[in-house]
């Protein structure tokens, strides 16, 4: 692999200097009909990509996995360093008049929770084999990881199709990580509501791992692209900025934190953060999303480059569609209210279904929250309308009281508009109140909870 020049000078050459003969001339001195250009950096490249939903009105998120593992392979970085997390029920929905078709859909089906996404970081090959594709991260301390999370969350909440990962969970994993050396750096973007919850004031910044997330820890992220020909949101605003600009962009010219602030920019539906090691930023995008370019002798880099400079670098002027992932699903069934036919009167009674389980989980959750208030003193307008703090400061409670929600009152990953609420459980944790007491306590409200699924 040839290091051509640095990267300063490389950049003023060919923008300001390079000729059509010289570039020819650059290919004959160097008697290859391929051109790699790279920054020298030690170690390999792998990559974690994980869609954590599934149904219809969630093809999005794979959508967006399946873009992300194009771009890996387009720069180089090859099939076996990338594992894909991905519960695959899209490309032969029966609701996909594109049978068979993703957009950029990799081939491979894992299973897709949070165990096996630990295992899988932490290179447990062992334990992964005849599950999915059996990959896993074989990284060292050399090497570069990026992890691209598309999906659900709420406060301190990520979720899979089966079962959700907790902050705590995700910051022992990242830990274990670091204290084994199974890394050099690391990259994680993440896209999903109040996704900056997982990292506010817990990811140190002195562990070389840097994260930008698609909002703050409070608010939404946003969907985009709805498709009138497939009746449901293609892609999600902060997945689709990244994307698109690493697909214009030469990622041996562009720095992570050059990329950040193109997404916070052009990402005015919510507030893109970033966390952690801020160094970080400052390597280039080749180091995690690839850095190979081939170009064949009859093919022109040139051209290429001329279309690159800054002056043409800007976002394709595309109307987003943008509306909040948690009103996704309402958005799909008022679209399909609006036609008319058959169509148009089932879409109106799943409406007014779904709309009448959201105010069930609404009633619901007051109540349980009036009861445990009532039970040990607590304000009950402050635990349920003031989000007390952004931040979990007790990851036991906070993981304890998470997965016995989800396991005995609604499930979030079946029930993701349950996860508006999470906030809650953060807070209870919050008061220093024992969690086996608020165990018991929440034992008796879910009790009487009436098992529904799929609200969402």
């Amino acid at each position: 692999m040839v290091v051509l020049f640095q990267l300063d000078s490389l950049s003023n050459f060919l923008f300001n200097m390079l000729s059509i003969w010289s570039f020819i001339l650059l290919l004959v001195l160097f008697k290859s009909t391929t051109l790699v250009i790279s920054h020298e950096n030690p170690g390999q490249k792998w990559a974690l990509l994980v869609a954590g939903s599934n149904g219809w009105y969630n093809y999005r998120h794979q959508a967006d996995i399946c873009h992300a593992y194009q771009i890996l392979r387009k720069h180089g970085i090859p099939d076996s360093n990338i594992v894909v997390m991905m519960y695959d029920d899209i490309a032969y929905n029966e609701e996909n008049k594109l049978s068979g078709k993703i957009i950029n859909h990799p081939d491979g089906v894992d299973d897709v929770n949070v165990n096996n996404f630990m295992k899988i970081l932490l290179g447990k090959e062992k334990e992964m084999q005849h599950i999915g594709s059996g990959k896993v991260i074989k990284s060292g301390p050399d090497d570069h990881i990026f992890i691209n999370f598309v999906d659900h969350g709420g406060r301190g909440i990520l979720c899979f199709p089966e079962g959700e990962m907790t902050i705590g969970e995700l910051n022992k994993t990242l830990t274990e990580m670091h204290r084994l050396k199974k890394y050099g750096q690391m990259l994680i973007y993440i896209e999903a509501c109040e996704s900056g919850s997982m990292f506010k004031n817990i990811l140190p910044n002195d562990i070389k791992i840097y994260a930008t997330t698609a909002a703050n820890a409070r608010e939404s992220s946003y969907a985009c692209y709805f498709s009138e020909e497939l009746e449901t949101y293609l892609g999600d605003c902060y997945s689709v900025n990244w994307m698109e600009n690493s697909d214009r962009e030469l990622l041996w010219m562009e720095t992570v934190r050059e990329q950040y602030n193109i997404v916070k920019f052009e990402t005015n539906t919510s507030h893109v953060s970033e966390f952690g090691d801020r160094s970080v930023s400052e390597d280039y995008l080749s180091d995690f999303q690839g850095e190979e370019i081939f170009f064949k002798f009859g093919n022109s880099l040139f051209l290429k480059l001329l279309q690159q400079q800054p002056q043409n670098r800007r976002p394709p002027n595309v109307h987003f569609d943008a509306v909040s992932s948690r009103d996704v699903p309402l958005e799909i069934l008022k679209r399909k209210v609006s036609k008319n036919g058959y169509e148009s009167d089932a879409a109106r009674q799943n409406l007014h279904s779904l709309l009448m389980k959201r105010k069930y989980v609404d009633e619901f959750i007051n109540q349980m929250v009036v009861e445990i208030s009532k039970h040990f003193h607590l304000n009950h307008d402050a635990m349920l309308t003031k989000r007390v703090a952004d931040d979990v400061m007790d990851f036991d409670c906070h993981t304890k009281l998470v997965h016995h929600f989800s396991r005995n009152c609604f499930s979030f990953s079946k029930n993701t508009y349950a996860l508006k609420y999470a906030y809650v459980l953060t807070n209870l944790c919050n008061t220093g109140i024992p969690v086996d007491k608020i165990l018991i306590r929440m034992e008796k409200s879910c009790k009487t909870a009436k098992k529904y699924s799929n609200i969402v």
